[in-house]
């Protein structure tokens, strides 16, 4: 009895021993930590645990997308930051209110990315599948149709990663049914039809009306996917992978966008199917997910637990968390603070709370070079230029070893020459801040495009091409690295490799980089033949001159938070600052007359909806102004027109920004076959 009293006194004080050695850890853990793995950087105040599982997840992901797409290396051209929130409640305070429901949400930027993760949900990472699908695309996959982009960024968006993973689930089904405050069963009449849904619709868009819309590619500007249109690509790209033909689907976009066949003739070639045919194949080959039109029937069902059912396709993870490496750091809570308010800096809705936050952190004695960076960063996009250089030395004197610090003192350098139409200052320092940058992010695409800029203006034209290359290969798809090559190529006076680069342009899906590229290409006769360009109506003879590295060209710049349309901004040499909307002016469609309904070439217009007239239901008349020119597009039946960003197309629309695919019947009329909310 006494050994017993002795042992169990023993043992008492060992477990309180170790209440208070566990209690002294705790006091002492740092708040906040900063995770690292190879492609990721996790802030976060839920525990190292939980960070290490952020990491791995998001690693695994980027893997399999990879597995995708049939490439064994990705890049990322743009650094991914992820601030990771244990509460709830700090999470709904930093997410925009359209995600404020959601698991996670995506913020683009062109210096970085921001993932924002509610770890009070168990498996948040999944919420922003979708985005970065479009992400990893636009840095590793060349400019392609958007039913493809889209159709693969749903399929991704059904991932699922435990102990194996699991996909080609429909990323859009919800349950019809959830329970009320009272904990009794509701059914919500407002849930959007899922892809599923769609897809089983008798009557799809024809293939090639699918692959000849157009779409913004990017993902940065997306509405619902409560859509034919994303519900067909879905399964078109869900068929394409599952049946390997992934490769084929390679071999089409070379046809089509490289070698300017007809959608119909490279669909033979690739796919040796004619497009009713791979319709056809498509329609089959989603009869067989039963597992499919299962979960759609679950979904129906008021059941408090649902059926756990399989997605259609799993197979073992790419690699576990012990096969890759993870740093942890500690990071000081006002450092944590900034980042978060970085991330409400670039959310509109909550830009000036941000802005209140950042000054007060800047106000702390001892300094804080992170809020002076950020505060910079936003001065840069919005082009207030004198306080971002002062933010920035301020920054400079806290931590002159801070790769961002040379970053934004290279891109205040560059916008500002941009604005100004003049020539970059303090040129040497701006391309040893871009070396050291390099150095730091060797994926940094951006960095190598300002000093492709900054050689060219240095008068280095082959050291100019070898930065510029090698931004266009990190970034593909980015149209301002584009032109600047072929600007490189103008003062180089290889006329013809720049006819080429401005021609592609030109014929690509950006308006406003088409605009600026056709300016180039009516230019570059005079300037192969005599040296200057010749002076344009309304320009003087000093613009016309402005020197390389501060004319127009599309770029990524930021407006404030109340724009409502994207600033184009100068990057090369001597184009024209154009409004998108002015641009649309210029470039007008000018439809050939053939009698309303009948098949006919698909054209894209991007214009404002003016008026509706609904008054002979179901047929619409839209009144569409692009530019000075008003158009009358007919639709034989307004309530079931594709419609991208809305759910349905509404009569009281007015004043809307849209991108329109029609078919042409008339001088300025036509008949409408989508219609795209911008």
């Amino acid at each position: 009895m006494k050994c017993s009293s002795i042992l169990g006194t023993v043992f008492a004080s060992l477990l309180i021993a170790g209440s208070f050695a566990s209690f002294a850890y705790a006091k002492d853990e740092p708040k906040w930590i900063e995770v690292h793995s190879t492609n990721f950087s996790i802030v976060t105040d839920a525990g190292e645990k939980r960070g290490r599982e952020v990491a791995v997840r998001l690693e695994q992901m980027r893997s399999v997308f990879g597995q995708l797409i049939l490439k064994n290396k990705l890049q990322m051209s743009v650094p991914i930051t992820v601030v990771a929130l244990k509460s709830d409640k700090q999470y709904g305070e930093v997410a925009p209110a359209k995600q404020a429901t959601a698991d996670g949400f995506y913020v683009p930027g062109q210096d970085r990315i921001y993932i924002v993760l509610n770890l009070f949900e168990p498996y948040p990472w999944h919420a922003v599948a979708h985005p970065l699908a479009h992400y990893l695309l636009n840095f590793n996959y060349p400019p392609v149709q958007g039913w493809f982009d889209e159709g693969l960024a749903e399929y991704f968006g059904s991932i699922y990663i435990g102990k194996e993973v699991e996909i080609g689930a429909d990323p859009e089904l919800q349950s019809e049914w959830h329970e009320d405050i009272f904990d009794f069963m509701r059914r919500d009449p407002n849930i959007a039809q899922s892809l599923t849904q769609l897809v089983s619709s008798p009557v799809w868009l024809s293939m090639e009306d699918l692959f000849t819309m157009k779409h913004d590619e990017s993902g940065t500007r997306e509405g619902t996917h409560n859509t034919l249109y994303y519900a067909q690509s879905w399964m078109v790209v869900h068929y394409l992978i599952n049946k390997n033909k992934m490769p084929e689907a390679g071999t089409f976009f070379d046809l089509v966008i490289n070698k300017k066949l007809p959608v119909d003739k490279a669909m033979i070639q690739a796919f040796d199917m004619t497009p009713a045919q791979m319709e056809d194949a498509v329609k089959k080959y989603f009869g067989t997910l039963s597992d499919l039109g299962i979960a759609l029937d679950q979904a129906k069902k008021p059941v408090e637990d649902p059926v756990d059912i399989q997605q259609p396709y799993h197979f073992p993870v790419p690699f576990h968390a012990d096969d890759i490496g993870i740093a942890v750091n500690p990071v000081k809570d006002e450092e944590a603070q900034a980042a978060i308010d970085d991330v409400l800096l670039r959310i509109p809705e909550h830009h000036d709370q941000g802005l209140v936050d950042l000054q007060r952190l800047t106000t702390d004695p001892k300094g804080n070079e992170a809020a002076h960076r950020v505060l910079a960063w936003d001065n840069i996009r919005y082009q207030h230029f004198d306080a971002a250089a002062d933010e920035l030395e301020k920054a400079t004197d806290l931590n002159p070893r801070d790769p961002w610090v040379w970053y934004y003192r290279a891109a205040l350098k560059y916008r500002k020459a941009q604005a100004a139409r003049q020539e970059m200052q303090g040129l040497a320092n701006m391309m040893q801040d871009l070396r050291a940058v390099t150095d730091w992010y060797p994926e940094l695409a951006d960095a190598y495009n300002m000093l492709g800029v900054a050689r060219l203006e240095g008068g280095g034209i082959n050291a100019a091409l070898e930065a510029q290359r090698q931004a266009i290969a990190l970034a593909p798809r980015n149209i301002e690295y584009q032109f600047n090559l072929g600007q490189i190529y103008v003062v180089g006076k290889k006329w013809d490799e720049a006819r080429e680069v401005f021609t592609r342009i030109k014929e690509g899906p950006d308006r406003t980089a088409a605009s600026a590229a056709k300016k180039q290409l009516d230019d570059l006769a005079a300037l192969q033949k005599y040296g200057v360009r010749p002076l344009h109506s309304g320009e003087t003879v000093a613009e016309s001159e402005t020197p390389a590295g501060a004319a127009s060209a599309p770029s990524g710049g930021g407006t404030s938070p109340s724009a409502s349309s994207s600033n184009t901004t100068a990057s090369a040499k001597a184009a024209a600052t154009r409004d998108r909307d002015q641009d649309d002016t210029d470039d007008a469609p000018k439809p050939a007359t053939v009698k309303p309904g009948t098949t006919g070439p698909m054209q894209f217009l991007k214009g404002k909806i003016v008026s509706s007239d609904c008054s002979k239901p179901p047929e619409a008349t839209v009144t569409v102004l692009s530019g000075m020119t008003t158009y009358k597009m007919h639709a034989s039946d307004y309530k079931s027109l594709l419609v991208i960003g809305e759910d349905q197309f509404s009569c009281d629309w007015k004043n809307r920004l849209v991108s329109i695919n029609y078919r042409a019947a008339g001088k300025n009329a036509g008949e409408l076959v989508s219609v795209e909310l911008r």
